[in-house]
C-alpha cells in the first residue's frame, strides 16, 4: 500500500472541499479582495524570517483571521498564504501538508474563538498549534523518507523535531502575546467597515 499516494489524494480532496465549501458562501467582491490581500499578506510575512528555524509570524496571523473571519475564511487564507511563501521558499512534496497543517490553523481559530478572548487563552492556543503543525509535517517527513514505518522510526521522527517545534511554538506565543489582540482589533475594524459597506450597497439597490 502507497501511503504517499493515499495521503495527496485524501489532503487535495479535503482541501478541495473546503475551497468548495467557501465557494457556495455568500461572499462580496470586496470581502474576496481582503481574503486575497490578507492571504499574501500571511504569506510575504513567513520569507523575512526564513533564517530563523521555524520561527514567522505566519502561523499566529493566520489563527487571527480564521477568528475574525470565521473557519472556512481562516482555512482558505491559511492554504494560499503557504502557496505564496513557498514560491519564494520552495515547493515540494511539504506543499500540499503545509496548506493542510495552516488551513487548519486558521479553521481552528475560527470554530474555538469563543475561548480567545484574552491574549493569555490566543498565546497558548497559538503555542500549542506549534507541536501541532510539528505533527502533521513530521507526519509528511515520515511517510515519504523514513523506512522501515515503526513505532521506533515514527518516535525518532518525533524526537529530532522536538526542538524545531519548540522554537515555532514559542515564536507563535511571542507574537500573538505581543501581538496578536491588536493584529485581531485591526482585522476587526476592517471586517466592520467591509459589512457596513455591504449594508449600504444593499440598501442603495433596494431604493433604485
Amino acid at each position: 500500500m502507497d501511503y504517499k499516494i493515499i495521503s495527496f489524494v485524501g489532503i487535495i480532496l479535503f482541501i478541495a472541499i473546503m475551497f468548495m465549501y467557501y465557494e457556495k458562501k455568500k461572499i462580496s467582491i470586496i470581502e474576496i479582495c481582503l481574503i486575497a490581500t490578507l492571504s499574501a499578506l500571511c504569506g510575504v510575512f513567513r520569507v523575512p524570517f526564513a533564517f530563523l528555524p521555524n520561527i514567522q509570524p505566519t502561523t499566529f496571523m493566520v489563527i487571527c483571521c480564521g477568528i475574525v473571519f470565521g473557519p472556512l475564511s481562516g482555512f482558505v487564507i491559511g492554504a494560499i498564504a503557504t502557496i505564496v511563501s513557498n514560491f519564494f521558499l520552495g515547493h515540494g512534496s511539504w506543499t500540499l501538508w503545509q496548506m493542510l497543517a495552516w488551513g487548519l490553523c486558521g479553521f481552528s481559530g475560527g470554530v474555538l474563538k469563543i475561548f480567545l478572548k484574552n491574549k493569555i487563552s490566543l498565546s497558548i492556543f497559538c503555542f500549542s498549534w506549534g507541536f501541532l503543525f510539528g505533527l502533521i509535517m513530521n507526519i509528511w517527513h515520515f511517510l515519504f523518507f523514513v523506512y522501515p514505518h515503526n513505532i521506533k522510526t515514527l518516535f525518532a521522527v518525533f524526537m529530532s523535531s522536538f526542538f524545531f517545534d519548540f522554537a515555532h511554538s514559542l515564536g507563535n506565543f511571542i507574537f500573538a502575546y505581543t501581538c496578536g489582540m491588536d493584529f485581531i482589533n485591526i482585522l476587526d475594524r476592517f471586517k466592520s467597515r467591509l459589512s457596513l459597506y455591504d449594508f449600504k450597497k444593499e440598501d442603495y439597490y433596494e431604493k433604485n
